[in-house]
Parts: structure tokens; C-alpha cells; sequence
């Protein structure tokens, strides 16, 4: 027969703590919380309890021990009602392989989770709200149901769902800093009768293989779109309605099986591809060979890109022959120093593919390590997966792609985080995406060593060399003929034995210093002009002199 027990710092014959009257509890026992403020980290380890306040409103838990959740359960049943429970840098509740029903309360938690339901757990959520945290409810490899409940002011995402298939009725998500919801990682939940308003982003994002229903949702004010279904993904979206997102309310990528059905205002719309994969544009591919060769030097680096692109070509060939093609991918690893031509050339190598029918579009997604890495544990890998699935059908180029290893800086886990992500995620999609690793020579071999498949995920390594005196002047030709400027003819000697003179060190920024002294000399004319009190003629306004450089360097 279970027993009530009584928690309260002044009742006579109760138990000062909860943690106290847990320890005298059987199982199935209740225990009542009087009114007031409770410091404590409550652990249930295979318990079944039932913990509730004696009025709706009148108890509060907090963190004892801020770096720890306040109530966490493992293997247990627990049953938590009317409790208003803070936590700062934990959870306020975490639960694992865990039956938890929590009915009409309040969670939030500064810099971390508002409720965390790991694997194994069976939960249901009544009339709970979580106000304040990082990141609101995270349901990872569980199942269960929220009925309405409310999640506001959020730092990033309201909702995350992953490897999970929970039901959502009567929910609504404000005020999130990043998306309202998010689903990925083969995850199939139900939302029925939510909404979404105010979020930074997205407001009801799903990606990698998720297979979610959504009926009669509503998304308002929304940073980025209402919904957005990835590639690969499915599902059914039935009578929600967008309004006040960004344009279009509904998006639905290609290679995604999601039926929408009666959808509100805007209408779904599909992304079509540029050139359909298997189509060859024989004319764009010649042409954007002639782009790549009008490059001012880099001769391995076309003779390389030329040999891949005449493989690819050949490939193709072949398998609309019937003839068997040996196995690639598109990836690759470039290598050298700052403004040696790496973002260029793979805009260029992006299109081919594209032209050629390797890859849908051509589309270029440059990230660096701030756009992959997050802040908490967990945090880079979506942030990560974001990113290559902006970049699907694309090019995906990671500029400095070496500082995401641990042996970079601090925070350097969360950096291998993302490069452990990146390897499983370029496998599943190696013929949806090209990968374009770019940075210093030496450090992309840290790069390529921080796992032990990833070397084996790229094609190869494609080395640029630092710019000689006379490719820099070229470049810097073309920079002045392309915005209408001239250069004098001794002036152009002058700017050879100029670039002769500088240092080649790690700070050399080969085509940026071309960038940075024709910007000088840009501005040292426009001083030069002003000074001769009329205006000037038109042959002055293009010419660049001696001068000018002279301005620029003193």
C-alpha cells in the first residue's frame, strides 16, 4: 500500500528536503511539497514515485549544484505535478529509459535545456510550460505525447526532435531564437493543432530522412521560411497555413517525398533543379573551361581540374554505354595559401559538375568553422547538418576547414564534432554534393588526420601556389580593367618591383595584395583629382600613375 510522505521546512514530522523523503519512500509512494523554495539535485535511479506540490504554483526546485539538471531519472516511474522547476546550466529535467508523465509545469533553464528526454524514455506532457533556456525540449530517441503545452523565449530551438516519433497536439512555440521546431535523423513525429510565431529562423525545419504529419499547424513571423522539408525527406502536411514567413511559406526541396495536402496561404513550392542530374550541357562545360583557363596563372591547378572534369566526362560516357564506372566521389582537399584562387576555382568546379549532369545545380555554400560549430554538445552536429544540406545538390566549401580540429584553438571537441558529422554525412550523400576542403598546406594534414576515414572521403588533394610578381601585376590589370581604370606604363614596371620586394611569409596574401594596393591607389587618384580644382577629363578619371602608388606606399 503506498503512503503519502510530506516534504516542508516547518511542518512538524515532514522531511526537510525531497532528496530526504526519496530516501525513505517505497515504491509507488507520493510525496507533497509545501510551499516554498527547494535547492536541490534530485537523482531517480530505478524509483517509481510520485512528486507533487501541495498547491499549483507554490513550490519551486532549483539547481543545488548549477552545472547538474535539477530532476534527473534513469531506469525509473516518476510522475512530476504543479512544480515550478529552475535550473541554470543543466536541465531542469533529463530522463532516460524513463516512464514520466509530467502534468502543469513550469521548467526553464539559462543555459541549458528546459526538458531533455533521452533513449529508452516513454513521457507524457500535460499542460507544461518551459520558459527560458537554451535550447526548450529535446526528445532524442523517445516516444510519447505533449498536449498542450507552451515553449517561449528560447535562445535557439524551441523544439528539437531527433530519432524520435512523438505526438504533438495543442503546442505552441514563441520566441525562439533560432527555429520553432526541428526534426531530423529519420525521426516521425505527429504535430496536429500547433503553432509557431516569432522565431529567428525556420519555423518548422525537417531534415535527414524524417518522415513527420503535420495537420492544421499554423506559422506566423517567422525568420526563414514557415516549413522547410530537405531532400530525402517525407511525411504528410496537411492544412497548415504560413503566413508573415519569409518567401515561400511552405519550401519543399527536391528529392523530397512530403504529400501536402489543403495547405494554407502561401502555397508549397518546390526548388527545381538547375540541369536535371544526367544531362550534359556539352557548350556551358566548354565555356566554363574557357573561365577557368583565362585565370591568371595557377597551370597545375587547371591541369588538375582538367583531368578530373575529362574523367568525369569520359565516366559518364561510359555508364550511358552500359559499361561499368569505377567508384568516386566529388570531393576535394585544396590546398595553399590565402588568395591563391581556392573560392574561385571552386565556384567554377561547382558549375562543371553541374553542366556535366554530376550534380543538379551549381549552387556554392561557403561556411567556415563559426558556421559549424555550436556552443553545447550536441549543437554542431545540426548546426553542421544544416549547412550540407543548404549545400545538397551543390558545392559545399569550407574555407580554413583546418581549425575544426583538436588541434585548433579551444572548444576544439565541438570542431571534431563537426568533422565526425561531415564523414557519415558525405558518405550518404557522396553523388548529391561536392565538398571542397580549402586551407594552409601543412594544416589540412591535421585536417585530414582528426579522422581516421576522412582522407578517404575526397578525391584529392589539389596544391595552389603562391602568386609570382608577374602573375600579381597581371591580376592587378585585370582588377583595374574590369572597373575602367588604366595603368601607366611606368607605373606598371614600378608595381612589379613592388610585389619583388614583398615578403613572402605566412601573412602573404598573394591575390589580396593585388585587392588591397589597386584599392589604395583607387583612393590616392580620387585625392589627387580633388586637388586640381576642376573636373576632371575623362582620360584622368581612368588613368592610375606613378604617383598614385607612390601615395600609397609612403
Amino acid at each position: 500500500m503506498s503512503e503519502t510522505l510530506h516534504v516542508s521546512p516547518d511542518l512538524p514530522g515532514a522531511y526537510p528536503r525531497v532528496q530526504d523523503a526519496l530516501s525513505m519512500a517505497r515504491p509507488g509512494d507520493q510525496i507533497v511539497v509545501s510551499p516554498g523554495e527547494y535547492a536541490e539535485n534530485i537523482r531517480l535511479d530505478n524509483r517509481t514515485v510520485l512528486i507533487s506540490a501541495a498547491e499549483p504554483g507554490t513550490v519551486t526546485l532549483y539547481a543545488a549544484d548549477p552545472l547538474w539538471p535539477v530532476i534527473e531519472a534513469r531506469g525509473s516511474l516518476i510522475e512530476l505535478r504543479h512544480l515550478r522547476i529552475v535550473s541554470a546550466e543543466g536541465a531542469a529535467v533529463a530522463a532516460t529509459q524513463t516512464d514520466l508523465k509530467i502534468l502543469d509545469c513550469e521548467m526553464s533553464a539559462a543555459s541549458g535545456t528546459g526538458v531533455h528526454l533521452g533513449s529508452g524514455c516513454q513521457f507524457e506532457l500535460d499542460r507544461c510550460r518551459v520558459v527560458g533556456a537554451q535550447l526548450g525540449v529535446q526528445l532524442d530517441g523517445c516516444a510519447g505525447t505533449m498536449t498542450n503545452c507552451t515553449i517561449s523565449e528560447i535562445v535557439s530551438d524551441g523544439i528539437l526532435i531527433r530519432s524520435a516519433d512523438p505526438v504533438l497536439r495543442n503546442c505552441v512555440v514563441s520566441d525562439a531564437g533560432y527555429r520553432g521546431v526541428y526534426i531530423y535523423d529519420y525521426s516521425r513525429p505527429t504535430l496536429e493543432n500547433c503553432g509557431v510565431s516569432r522565431t529567428g529562423d525556420i519555423g518548422i525545419a525537417v531534415a535527414q530522412q524524417s518522415n513527420p504529419i503535420m495537420r492544421r499547424c499554423r506559422i506566423t513571423e517567422t525568420g526563414g521560411v514557415g516549413i522547410s522539408v530537405a531532400a530525402g525527406c517525407g511525411g504528410q502536411i496537411s492544412g497548415c497555413v504560413a503566413e508573415q514567413t519569409a518567401a515561400p511559406g511552405i519550401l519543399i526541396a527536391p528529392g523530397s517525398t512530403v504529400e501536402v495536402v489543403e495547405a494554407g496561404r502561401p502555397p508549397a513550392a518546390k526548388i527545381e533543379p538547375v540541369a536535371a542530374a544526367g544531362r550534359q550541357d556539352v557548350a556551358r562545360s566548354e565555356d566554363l573551361l574557357g573561365q577557368l583557363d583565362a585565370l591568371v596563372g595557377l597551370p597545375g591547378v587547371k591541369a588538375e581540374v582538367h583531368g578530373i572534369i575529362d574523367e568525369l566526362q569520359v565516366n559518364e560516357w561510359r555508364r550511358s554505354g552500359g559499361l561499368s564506372v569505377a567508384q568516386s566521389t566529388n570531393h576535394l582537399i585544396f590546398a595553399g595559401s590565402p588568395g591563391t584562387g581556392k573560392t574561385t576555382v571552386a565556384r567554377i568546379y561547382g558549375q562543371l559538375l553541374a553542366a556535366l549532369g554530376i550534380l543538379p545545380r551549381g549552387d556554392f555554400v561557403e561556411v567556415s568553422r563559426r558556421d559549424l560549430v555550436g556552443q553545447y554538445l550536441g549543437h554542431t552536429a545540426e548546426k553542421t547538418s544544416a549547412a550540407f544540406e543548404k549545400a545538397l545538390g551543390g558545392v559545399l566549401f569550407i574555407d580554413e576547414a583546418y581549425t575544426l580540429s583538436r588541434t585548433f584553438g579551444s572548444g576544439g571537441d565541438f570542431g571534431q564534432e563537426a568533422i565526425d558529422t561531415l564523414v557519415k554525412l558525405m558518405e550518404d550523400h557522396r553523388h548529391e554534393i561536392a565538398v571542397i576542403a580549402a586551407g594552409y598546406t601543412g594544416e589540412m594534414n591535421d585536417f585530414l588526420d582528426a579522422n581516421p576515414g576522412l582522407a578517404s572521403r575526397f578525391n584529392k588533394t589539389i596544391v595552389f601556389e603562391d602568386y609570382e610578381a608577374d602573375e600579381l601585376v597581371a591580376i592587378l590589370n585585370t582588377m583595374a580593367e574590369a572597373n575602367e581604370y588604366t595603368l601607366d606604363p611606368q607605373l606598371l614596371a614600378a608595381i612589379g618591383g613592388y610585389f619583388s620586394a614583398l615578403t613572402r611569409d605566412r601573412n602573404f596574401g598573394n591575390a589580396r595584395e593585388a585587392r588591397k594596393l589597386f584599392d589604395g591607389m583607387r583612393k590616392a587618384q580620387a585625392q589627387r583629382l580633388r586637388q586640381l580644382r576642376r573636373v576632371p577629363t575623362a582620360e584622368e578619371l581612368q588613368l592610375l600613375v606613378f604617383d598614385d602608388l607612390a601615395t600609397v606606399l609612403a
